[in-house]
């Protein structure tokens, strides 16, 4: 099996006559009709809500595209909040979910009216200090433990940093209440990338539940229940992707069957997806620029690690496709790697491919959340651009490349110290 590029070998290569590689290429018609899906989705809930994780992909013309399709921002810095205010999002259409949090983002968030959600009890009396407790507020909930599904075990909360326990989301209802708020949302993330239609509604059932009694027991009102990310894609071309249409469906039995009967049926409901929403709708393309025979084959690429860092970092496997020998055999075994001083700089290991020729065109999949964004400088690298494919076919820069400029510019003036 193997996946299929948006991009074929011409539009490549007609693209890099403007704009040489490396490049993170995005598909804007893609992106519309996922969000679309999504939306069809959860369309039985009348408050639904897509927050779009702004980590994923921080990008104002993705933001833009997300914002036009009624998707909201989910942010957990300042930047990301002065993002979201520069891309037209209004309160009610920001979250701010953050933890280990300065006061003064805790005051901006409230001052551009987002939504706060508060990752631990403690930081109630730094919220009421900086800006006091707005009237709508949401808590994020860890049930500790290990996360399973049927027989199998997605996660570890317990090991998790972030969140409160039952019995403290229980006491910061009640002391919120009491500082003012009048309208509560719950949030939790149980388990990262998860490729299971069961993921969302086994979720939802644990939240709903939860809803219902911190509503009986605290007596605050329960307007929303954010049920995170979470829900993934499959980065290895044998997995099926979720099925968005199953997983609304299920979230829907889990309302009607938890919800409704406690006279909770006007609880809208959230996501906050950033992998879902954009990691298949972006390519990393680099060009073979070296080939090398010693112990093993390694084909020398012109990203490295600091194009996208998830291979390096996780061990993550990312699917390559080289355009124009889609249906060559895979009788090559590569390691393809980047120009970084570190070993790990490389985005396959052992990976059967066809023959690769210097300047062929390599398409690294599912790099459209969690690529670009989590760049970083070592070696001195520049960070690359990013592109559009425009439904109509053109393309667009939505993000230039860094420059040597750039990258010493937080060093102007500085030169002369000894």
């Amino acid at each position: 099996m193997s996946k299929i590029p948006f991009i074929t070998k011409e539009k490549a290569e007609e693209i890099i006559a403007q704009y040489p590689t490396p490049f993170h290429i995005y598909d804007e018609k893609g992106i519309r009709e996922n969000a679309r899906k999504l939306r069809q989705a959860f369309a039985w809930n009348k408050g639904f809500k897509e927050f779009f994780a702004v980590k994923a992909t921080p990008n104002p013309t993705i933001l833009k595209i997300l914002k036009e399709e009624g998707c909201g921002t989910d942010c957990s810095s300042y930047a990301e909040l002065l993002m979201s205010k520069k891309c037209g999002f209004r309160n009610p259409e920001i979250m701010f979910s953050s933890n280990d949090t300065p006061a003064e983002e805790f005051r901006y968030a409230n001052e551009i009216g987002a939504i706060i959600n508060l990752d631990d009890i403690t930081h109630i009396d730094m919220l009421e200090a900086a800006c006091g407790i707005p009237e709508t507020i949401c808590c994020r909930f860890n049930p500790g433990g290990k996360f399973s599904i049927s027989t199998t075990i997605m996660d570890n909360p317990g090991d998790a940093k972030y969140g409160m326990t039952r019995e403290q989301i229980k006491e910061a209802f009640l002391r919120l209440k009491e500082l003012g708020a009048k309208n509560f949302g719950i949030h939790s993330f149980l388990a990262s990338n998860t490729v299971s239609n069961e993921y969302y509604p086994t979720l939802a059932k644990i939240l709903f539940k939860l809803a219902v009694e911190l509503q009986q027991e605290t007596g605050v009102h329960i307007g929303f229940i954010n049920l995170s990310g979470g829900v993934g894609v499959p980065y290895t071309p044998d997995k099926q992707p979720n099925d968005i249409l199953v997983i609304g469906e299920g979230v829907r039995q889990a309302f009607e069957e938890i919800l409704v009967p406690a006279g909770m049926g006007d609880v809208s409901i959230y996501t906050e997806l950033g992998r879902f929403m954009l990691a298949p709708y972006g390519h990393l393309v680099t060009k073979a620029i070296h080939e090398k025979h010693i112990y093993k084959e390694y084909i020398g690429v012109d990203a490295c690690a600091v194009n996208l860092m998830r291979p390096a970092m996780y061990g993550a496997y990312h699917h390559i496709t080289v355009l124009g020998k889609e249906n060559a055999p895979c009788d090559h075994v590569y390691d393809i790697t980047g120009s970084l001083c570190e070993n790990n700089d490389k985005f396959a290991i052992d990976r059967k491919l066809p023959k690769i020729d210097m300047g062929d065109i390599l398409v690294i999949h599912d790099a459209g959340a969690h690529g670009f964004a989590m760049g970083y400088n070592y070696n001195g690298k520049l960070k690359s651009a990013e592109l559009l494919l425009r439904e109509d076919g053109s393309v667009a820069e939505i993000r230039r490349p860094e420059t040597v400029d750039d990258y010493f510019a937080t060093l102007d003036g500085y030169w002369d110290i000894v």
